[in-house]
């Protein structure tokens, strides 16, 4: 089926929005969302910072009560979005191109890959690629912690709450945004997702709100994750060259990704962060290879088959399971699958805008393949390979549960120094971290400057530098006057405002398919 044409007037609106693109301009700023979230940045900083108990109280409580009244719509949502995107994969809207029909993708399919993984979740495999499965492993939710049913149990359900799930939200939000924007000529925000419900109250209080809610959800969530990044850094260096396993040192770490990430920022995507993207997958992927050979590779191997299909024999009862009928079942849903939700659900309009931003040009089959299978492929292998290496250890003594339990951020390294070369890898493995946390920094500051910029594609470099520092600053400050407890309290009030977006992202489903039906009527 070949591509599908658009209207004249509709061409003429993406040409002008691509002209938009070229010019930099010295002040782009849209002053009710770009004030607003500054203010809101500095008064919900100096909350945590002043107040950290009450703070993780009231956060704690109110995460708490949106998982226990609210879990059956995160649940209900996040299964339609799957089926969502099967089904634009399908359709007949499949061979429309982002953008006018004779466009071609600005990054190659390499560089795009390396991108929209690095900002999506990159970091969180590294971090959790050990620990979550021996979690699991350890406390499943049913059964005896520390048996063979758990320890079979574990892979598929770490690859359950990092796989399609997490990937069908990122692909709605992303679609969406790269479909009115670069298809209707609208501006490169999360507000013009809205415009077939709100028409030109896009512009207005309505638009604002959306667009202010997406600054916290994406500035919070990278300083909390950079927070506790820093700390996982640390105790790599730590562990390797004995440096200072110290919050003075964890701020140090904290300035020079900073710094790095600014740097990366004002050379613009097409340099500075595509390179680091595909330097970090480089990275890491010399270092799935090296596990994988050093490792134990049968069992890995056995690890990866039975994973997969564990996943895929439970997908359909995991899915909508909320513990309706079981407290212990409702309890363990709660910290982990509602967790992860609502922060995918929060972290959807950053990783949706960038991965809009990089999109233009693409077709609607190939974004939802793209984005959704490409990475939940990579994310299955790598748990596979570090889930199933640390399990195997575990299970022959080697201590890999005990090492979780004391320090999650150490858990990695401890498994590489049950391989051969263990100072080498376990410096990559530190470098790595590292360069996932410039690429987040870089691409979530350039997602907040876009929206703060009223979806301006490329908004000038000071505003880059301003919200880059803006965010290592929110970091440095919650480690420095609450450490981790307050990196945890923001971290609940982040996947908290899973809420709302959850059904801001509803309605940009209703205003998508409304948009593509009127666009492509169905035939007679």
């Amino acid at each position: 089926m070949g591509d599908l044409p658009v209207s004249k007037a509709v061409s003429e609106e993406v040409a002008d929005s691509k002209r938009e693109e070229a010019p930099e301009s010295k002040l782009a700023i849209n002053p009710p969302v770009f004030f607003t979230s500054a203010l809101l940045l500095v008064a919900l900083l100096a909350f945590s910072v002043l107040s950290t108990e009450r703070a993780t109280k009231i956060f704690t409580d109110m995460l708490d009560f949106v998982s226990t009244h609210f879990g059956w719509l995160y649940v209900g949502a996040v299964a339609f979005f799957i089926a969502l995107s099967v089904w634009l994969l399908f359709s007949r809207f499949a061979s429309l191109r982002l953008g006018a029909d004779d466009e071609r993708p600005d990054f190659s399919t390499p560089s795009w890959f390396a991108m929209l993984f690095s900002a999506g979740m990159g970091i969180g495999l590294v971090f959790y690629g050990v620990a979550e499965p021996i979690m699991h492993y350890q406390s499943p939710p049913v059964g005896e912690g520390g048996s063979l049913a758990a320890r079979r149990a574990a892979l598929p359900l770490t690859i359950f709450h990092w796989g399609i799930h997490a990937w069908a939200i990122y692909v709605l939000m992303g679609l969406a945004i790269a479909y009115f924007a670069y298809r209707k000529g609208l501006p490169l925000a999360l507000r013009s997702c809205l415009h077939p419900i709100l028409g030109e109250r896009i512009y207005g209080t309505a638009g604002h709100v959306v667009d202010i809610v997406a600054v916290f959800g994406t500035l919070f969530g990278l300083a909390t994750s950079l927070g506790l990044g820093a700390m996982q850094v640390s105790a790599g260096l730590a562990h390797l060259f004995g440096t200072p396993h110290t919050t003075t040192f964890q701020l140090t770490l904290i300035a020079i990704i900073t710094v790095c990430a600014t740097i990366s920022l004002v050379t613009g995507v097409d340099k500075g962060i595509r390179r680091l993207s595909e330097l970090n997958l480089m990275l890491a992927g010399l270092l799935l290879v090296f596990v994988f050979a050093a490792g134990p590779t049968l069992a890995i191997l056995d690890a990866l088959v039975e994973g997969v299909g564990g996943y895929i024999a439970t997908i359909t009862e995991r899915t909508f399971a909320v513990g309706a009928l079981d407290p212990a079942a409702k309890k363990w849903s709660k910290s982990w699958t509602l967790f992860y939700w609502g922060w995918w659900i929060a972290w959807a309009p950053f990783v949706g805008m960038f991965v809009a931003r990089i999109s233009r040009g693409r077709t609607i089959r190939e974004f939802v393949l793209g984005v959704l299978l490409v990475p939940t492929a990579v994310t299955i292998v790598w748990f596979s390979v570090f889930g199933g290496t640390a399990l195997h250890l575990d299970a022959n003594g080697a201590g890999i549960a005990e090492a979780v339990q004391s320090d999650v951020s150490t858990a990695i390294y401890v498994t590489f120094d049950k391989l051969p070369l263990s100072a080498i890898t376990s410096g990559l493995a530190a470098a790595v971290v590292a360069v996932f946390f410039v690429t987040s920094s870089d691409s979530a500051s350039f997602v907040v400057d876009m929206l703060t910029s009223g979806g301006h594609p490329n908004p000038p470099k000071w505003q880059r530098v301003f919200w880059a520092c803006a965010e290592g600053a929110c970091a440095a400050v919650l480690l420095y006057a609450g450490g981790k407890a307050a990196l945890s309290a923001l971290q609940a009030a982040v996947v908290s405002i899973g809420l709302p977006f959850c059904i801001i992202l509803l309605a940009m489903a209703f205003c998508l398919i409304k948009a593509l039906r009127e666009e492509i009527p169905p035939e007679d």
